[in-house]
């Protein structure tokens, strides 16, 4: 029995030790508290076994005859000390390295606990009162409001050019006159009567502030130009410091700090937040009622990273529009608008996030009120941005659906929509990725429903062909960057430009995340076919977005067979990739203005003459195959190893005199 006790009380130590690292460090799955608890629990059981006074046999007449014999102190093995700290196991001998080991394992279970409830418990956030911009057009701008004290009722609303004279003159948008519960004390107000490409402050009569720029009007030069961020996918304080707001985001941090720093032409005009603004699952489901669902939202929105007293421009003045993805419901939500709990979980999206978000498409398809997928142009592009959890069907059939009906339409007459002289750019935005390269998940994306992409790609190849514009899909939901590419088949592109990791000709995706949030160490993307071509993967990094910037200048296409170069008048895009703070990697697309013919001595044998490749600026992160990824993760697990195993050494011999001269028996 001793035997079993102190095999359950090491493998169970080593249990709690490495799901609580895994939890807090690294993925905070709903199934690590489980797993920490019940192994803590028979941890202590088998402590207590192990710690329990055995009987002795005693004899009734030769116990007094025994002589005495002097106890001698034992020295004490500087291993049987490592060995019950690193392993957990307890020594009567040992008192006090025996209730550290113990103390360590139930503080782990408590920092879980601390990670799971803190925030819940103390910071509820029920009184959040806070205010954000949405959408904003060249004449208008969408000022999302909640304020649950009825004492600051009513709300008068005023706004001012940044750049006036009169800094007191202000002029009074409106009024709200009631604000309850029904909405969650919120309301979306448009600001209107705006000028274009102008700066904005406005404030509110219960001290709420903020400033934001208005769209460039089309047709205008302002127009020529647009710079936005890219991301999804964010929880507070993970990876989990003890010492840190429960509600605290780093990635929020991070990217506001790379915003401060970036010249005023890069500034972005707004984030386009891909889906998991909420983890309603991460890391404890503890309901899944509207108050649940609504909770979630407040905290998010009370985090201490929207508004930092260092941040010049704070995080919370750029304006967000945002998707809806799995987590803002349940886990690879897949069973329609009707079903629990997704009523629920929609009820407050639809306050926080549809109602401040762009103008739904002209034709959508379905009544206004059922539609959840939105269009807008800003400058020089034209977006669409898809709804791929509220309509979706159960994947891998031949008539799976990830958009339903009503919206496959809209996007396929948007796709086939001819722009305005100055959009040459279609952006397709979707929560999920459309590359089916990814091998883990993948029926939870685009690639779970492959006939529906197949109609999607070829109205893009066709539209590429006929409208002289480029397309380019944006998505989310995985927690790792990958850039992949899709040539039209009519193309016909020769086998060397259809290998791993090349720029070069198609529809291309760009695929970031999280923001803020863990990533997967194990390689999950990787090329299969010709279909889908992986140009860059970057899986690293608990903090990752997108800057995209679109400008006119001049760029150089390969214009004949022989490879001329010649230089043209074109509508670049130019992607950055940012981990952290730091720019990895940077990819280039571009569109030949109108007239650029001109520049071209034989446009007739120039082999693609609207859509030149891509072309890759910047590339920080060497491609690695997964064996070499593999060699590397095996070198990286035995340096922290040894690391760990030769500070665990200097501190245990630091101490180790005190500890026996503490526990040496006289």
């Amino acid at each position: 029995m001793v035997f079993v006790a102190r095999i359950a009380a090491a493998l169970s130590s080593a249990t709690v030790r490495a799901a609580a690292f895994f939890f807090l460090r690294w993925i905070p799955g709903h199934q690590f508290p489980h797993v920490i608890f019940t192994a803590l629990a028979v941890y202590l059981t088998a402590v207590v076994s192990l710690l329990r006074p055995t009987e002795r046999s005693t004899t009734d007449s030769n116990t007094k005859d025994t002589p005495k014999t002097t106890k001698r102190t034992t020295p004490r093995n500087p291993d049987n000390v490592l060995k019950t700290l690193l392993f957990g196991l307890p020594s009567a001998s040992l008192p006090r390295s025996t209730l550290l080991t113990v103390l360590i394992n139930i503080g782990l279970a408590l920092l879980t606990l601390d990670f799971m409830l803190r925030g819940l418990v103390v910071y509820p956030s029920a009184d959040v009162t806070f205010s954000r911009i949405g959408y904003v057009s060249p004449t208008t701008a969408n000022l999302l409001v909640r304020e649950p004290d009825p004492a600051q009722l009513p709300l008068v609303i005023f706004y001012q050019p940044t750049d006036t004279e009169d800094s007191t003159r202000w002029t009074e948008e409106g009024m709200i006159y009631a604000l309850d519960e029904s909405k969650d004390y919120t309301t979306t107000v448009t600001i209107k009567g705006l000028k274009p490409s102008s700066p904005y402050r406005y404030s509110l009569s219960n001290n709420l502030t903020g400033s934001f720029v208005t769209a460039p009007m089309p047709g205008t030069k302002q127009a020529n130009r647009l710079s936005f961020l890219t991301s999804s996918c964010m929880k507070a304080n993970f990876p989990y410091n003890p010492l840190s707001h429960p509600l605290r985001i780093p990635g929020i941090e991070m990217m506001t700090d790379t915003i401060s720093r970036l010249p005023s032409l890069l500034r972005p005009a707004f984030m386009l937040f891909l889906g998991d603004f909420i983890y309603v699952d991460v890391p404890q489901r503890f309901g899944s009622s509207v108050s649940h669902y609504r909770s979630e939202y407040h905290r998010v929105y009370s985090s201490p990273s929207w508004n930092r007293p260092e941040d010049s421009t704070p995080a919370i003045d750029l304006p967000w529009i945002h998707t809806l993805d799995d987590h803002e419901i349940e886990n690879d939500w897949s069973k329609g608008n009707t079903t629990a709990p997704y009523p629920a979980a929609f009820e407050p999206y639809i306050h926080y996030h549809v109602r401040p978000n762009p103008p739904i498409p002209p034709v959508p398809f379905a009544t206004p009120e059922n539609t959840t997928y939105f269009s807008f142009i800003h400058g020089p592009a034209s977006f669409f941005m898809l709804d791929t959890r509220t309509y979706r069907s159960a994947p891998s059939q031949y008539n799976s659906t990830i958009l339903g009906s009503a919206q496959l339409q809209s996007l396929l007459a948007y796709i086939a929509r001819p722009e305005p002289s100055e959009v040459r750019w279609k952006l397709i935005a979707s929560s999920v990725p459309f590359t089916k390269n990814w091998q883990v998940g993948t029926t939870d994306t685009w690639g779970g429903f492959l006939n529906e992409r197949r109609v999607v790609f070829e109205a893009i190849w066709r539209a590429e062909r006929e409208l002289g514009l480029r397309i380019v899909l944006l998505s989310g939901d995985r927690h790792e960057f990958g850039a992949t590419r899709f040539p039209d088949p009519s193309l016909d592109l020769p086998a060397n430009e259809l290998t791993p990791n090349t720029a070069g000709e198609g529809v291309h995706e760009f695929c970031v995340g999280p923001l803020s949030m863990f990533y997967l160490p194990v390689r999950t993307y990787r090329q299969t076919d010709n279909e889908d071509i992986t140009i860059k993967y970057i899986p690293d990094g608990n903090t990752k977005y997108g800057l995209v910037d679109i400008e006119v200048r001049d760029a150089v296409i390969d214009a004949t067979q022989s490879g001329h170069p010649v230089t043209v008048p074109s509508s670049v895009l130019t992607y950055s990739m940012y981990v952290d703070t730091q720019l990895v990697w940077q990819y280039e697309l571009s569109v030949p203005l109108p007239g650029y013919e001109s520049r071209v001595a034989d446009v007739a044998a120039w082999k693609h003459p609207r859509l030149p490749p891509g072309k890759l600026l910047l590339d920080t992160r060497e491609e690695q195959s997964w064996d070499a990824w593999a060699k590397e993760w095996v070198g990286r697990v035995e340096e922290t190893v040894g690391w760990i195993r030769d500070g665990v050494l200097k501190v245990v011999y630091y101490v180790l005199d005190v500890i026996q001269k503490k526990e040496r028996l006289d």
